[in-house]
């Protein structure tokens, strides 16, 4: 009967292995085809060339649609945990709900952390590497060369980064322990470095989210269409019109040779064809989508943006009066054992939309920056060294959104780790534990 029980035991975790690979495999895949058209919607088309740079630019473009999948992955990540908490506990019992377990979320944020140093540390960098390497002199040009150089230019780039953080080290915590325990590699030293990415994360989250959460309101002004009071649609498409008509009389009389005028003329007349179409836009628009949906979006924006400060304000408070509620890096009660919110699934919406909401923000906000201003991808227009810029631009800010909403307050979901939530952390030889 006892090897009956263990056979049964050990088919059980085989099929709840097949389940959640299979599981995450499909989402991924999702994900993943999501992310290809995305990225092709901006993508040049002029880099579509049938050569050499051609098979280039193409493994770029699935590095790079392989990283934007890790980092929908990641946002999606933690409202999946949210919402999978309370399901299982209104449903402890249902049989169509079985795959979604503990084990099934802890394994899936395990993976989001091994594919985001992944893509950080090795994928994006070989992308960018491979995009921009002609191959060595002297060497017959092709692939191989450029897979040589940029393999050369990976290994001098870990070596650079390595004495960084050697050197940061010392300047830190001059400990022959600390030093030593840069030598373990996987333990220490990739989640360490890891760790200081999502530090810095969390500064631009923090840089980039006020401002987002402030140009949240003119972005929506700018897509939505805006109520028409005391306004005459026909007669500014009328006065549009003749401008218009003004502009492409003049250009067809200038001569080719006045060059300067004409490109200041074209871009006049694209400046005023642009706003005739808007106007045309707001014109079509029905009384619904003018008059109760942009007053709607406004006041929801303004509703998510005040109860956002003052859940950041509750908490704050709390971290100043009551030492107990700073998160401590223990484990939490676990998937499916306890309510994560007040109001249960209510508040786990609220929750999830408040995660959104602040991602968007931060995203608006990083855009909206002077020195990133650069990044904005524009459709059919955008080369592949800014489409790998933004990958890991916002690979960056979604491994740092878990930490920094959590600091925030905005949830209180333990966030998982492959070390702490195995097995408890064993000091290594030299005194300090191998588990961040």
């Amino acid at each position: 009967m006892e090897g009956q029980d263990e056979v049964s035991a050990r088919e059980q975790h085989f099929h709840s292995q097949v389940r959640e690979s299979t599981i995450c495999f499909l989402l991924f895949a999702v994900l993943y085809v999501v992310s290809y058209f995305v990225i092709t919607r901006y993508k040049r088309k002029s880099d579509e060339q049938e050569d050499e740079d051609a098979i280039v630019n193409r493994i770029s473009l699935f590095l790079s649609t392989f990283t934007l999948a890790v980092s929908a992955g990641a946002v999606l990540l933690l409202p999946f945990s949210i919402i999978s908490n309370e399901i299982l506990l209104s449903f402890p019992q249902n049989y169509y709900i079985q795959w979604l377990n503990g084990s099934l979320i802890h394994g899936l944020w395990n993976l989001a952390s091994l594919f985001s140093n992944l893509c950080l540390f090795v994928l994006m960098p070989f992308a960018f590497f491979f995009l921009e390497s002609e191959g060595f002199a002297g060497l017959k040009k092709g692939i191989r060369a450029r897979v040589l150089e940029t393999l050369v230019m990976l290994l001098l780039l870990a070596l650079l980064i390595l004495g960084i953080v050697w050197v940061a080290s010392a300047l830190v915590d001059n400990d022959a322990a600390s030093m030593e325990s840069l030598y373990d590699l996987w333990e220490f030293y990739l989640p360490y470095l890891y760790s200081c990415i999502s530090l810095m994360g969390c500064l631009l989250l923090l840089l980039c989210t006020p401002v987002g959460l402030s140009r949240m309101f003119t972005v929506m002004g700018q897509l939505l269409v805006k109520p028409t009071i005391l306004e005459d649609l026909d007669e500014q498409i009328y006065i549009i019109s003749l401008e218009e008509e003004a502009l492409q009389r003049r250009l067809n009389g200038l001569s080719s040779s006045a060059g300067y005028n004409i490109v200041g003329l074209e871009q006049e007349l694209g400046n005023v064809r642009t706003l005739k179409t808007k106007l045309e836009r707001r014109k079509k628009a029905s009384a619904w989508e003018r008059n109760l949906v942009y007053p709607a979006v406004m006041v929801l924006l303004l509703i998510e943006t005040a109860i956002s400060v003052l859940l950041v304000a509750c908490n704050i408070l709390c971290l100043l009066v009551d030492e107990t509620a700073m998160p401590k890096g223990t484990r939490g009660p676990g998937i499916g054992n306890a309510s994560l919110s007040t109001f249960g699934f209510v508040g786990a919406a609220l929750e999830i939309i408040l995660i959104f909401y602040l991602m968007v923000s931060s995203v608006v906000g990083f855009y909206s920056l002077r020195f990133f201003g650069n990044f904005t991808p524009k459709k059919d227009d955008t080369t592949m060294t800014k489409i790998i810029g933004n990958c890991v631009s916002i690979l960056v800010l979604s491994s740092a959104l878990p930490v920094m909403s959590r600091t925030l307050g905005l949830h209180r979901l333990h966030l998982p780790n492959a070390s702490r939530d195995s097995e408890s952390p064993q000091p290594s030889a030299n005194g300090h534990q191998k588990a961040l």
